[in-house]
């Protein structure tokens, strides 16, 4: 069987890649199995609770049949992203096998679906640590298999840690994350919009032959720099200034996502969680307060950039919204052409005359 014949999923073994993240995710604090269970309760109960003022807020409006929130624990975290990861990248490998002329760096023949395996079970290892909820678009599958992820294990942690009132901070990370449903089930191009732009960007960052030795030499040059500042990680190294380009673009997009639900969980909060201004100062400083282990591995993986995203989103969402009003801003979710460019996200007036003239 020559390369170009091997299946696409060969270059990662998405099976090694699941049992690597299992093993190395910790299971999470130490909680009785009567409070777990009111843990989900609770955060399902608040997830639903959280739709309609959330909803009415943002005047979205949503499809009566979106499934519920599903409340998870890391292992199940790490099956769910282990399917849509496999989705979003094994048609991008499959283009790259089809490279006329173009063939795979013999670097990437060698390495093997064990080895990419293990890279991508320690990355969902350490992410399913951090993330508290998620809207999956589940790349590669139908759209009724798109749904927002809580997890539990993570929120109990951050609550204990910080101290907060678990009701309020249950219902608070749901307001968020409630909001990202909102947004994509009122406006499913969202959805294809996300999983195309993220294939591009990855096919486009896939090295040749022609490129993989000036790209190790770019990532071992620039990597000092780039692990004082943070950025967007390892991908901002390897890309050239038209990569960096969609790039950018495709932070742009993930800013207005961040920082809208981050708007809309602030103007919601206040009415209904009692303890907010506590919550979003803790929160907060836990963000600046992270550990060099931890600052380390997130320059690396650029998440650094999406802490920017929420600030970044948020006030281009609030600058918009005060010269248009939420019905003038909501026509950034008409088609991909009324998205924000990179320039616009921090010029919002340079939006609004764009598309409203």
């Amino acid at each position: 069987m020559t390369l170009s014949e091997q299946p696409a999923r060969s270059f990662i073994d998405w099976d090694f890649a699941r049992a690597t993240a299992r093993r190395l995710a910790p299971p999470g604090p130490k909680i009785s199995a009567q409070e777990a269970r009111a843990a989900v309760d609770e955060l399902r109960a608040a997830a639903a609770r959280a739709h309609g003022p959330v909803a009415e807020t943002a005047r979205l409006h949503t499809p009566p049949d979106t499934p519920d929130a599903l409340v998870v624990d890391r292992p199940t975290w790490v099956d769910v992203n282990i399917s849509s990861f496999s989705g979003l990248m094994d048609p991008v490998v499959a283009k790259l096998l089809e490279r006329p002329g173009r063939p795979m760096p013999q670097a990437m023949r060698f390495v093997g679906g064990k080895a990419t395996g293990t890279e991508v079970g320690t990355l969902l290892s350490f992410l399913s640590t951090k993330v508290l909820g998620q809207y999956d678009i589940a790349p590669g599958r139908p759209a009724q298999y798109a749904r927002l992820l809580l997890v539990a294990p993570n929120v109990v942690e951050v609550e204990r840690e910080l101290g907060l009132n678990p009701s309020d901070f249950r219902l608070w990370v749901c307001l968020h994350e409630e909001t990202h449903r909102v947004q994509f089930t009122a406006n499913p191009w969202l959805r294809d919009h996300m999983a195309q732009a993220s294939r591009s960007v990855l096919s486009e960052l896939a090295p040749d032959m022609d490129t993989l030795t000036e790209r190790l030499r770019m990532i071992a040059t620039q990597l000092p720099e780039a692990m004082r500042r943070g950025g967007t990680g390892l991908l901002g190294l390897i890309a050239t200034p038209e990569q960096q380009r969609h790039i950018a673009e495709v932070t742009a997009f993930m800013a207005l996502l961040e920082g809208h639900a981050d708007v809309v969980m602030d103007d919601v909060g206040p009415a209904i969680v009692p303890s907010v201004e506590t919550i979003r100062a803790k929160f907060d400083r836990r963000r600046e307060g992270m550990g060099p282990v931890d600052i380390i591995i997130r320059r690396l993986l650029g998440l650094e950039a999406k802490m920017a995203q929420y600030r970044d989103g948020a006030a281009f969402v609030r600058g918009v919204t005060s010269k248009v009003g939420v019905d003038g801003f909501n026509a950034v979710w008409t088609s991909p052409q009324t998205l924000p460019t990179p320039e616009e996200i921090s010029d919002p007036a340079r939006w609004v005359a764009r598309v409203h003239g």
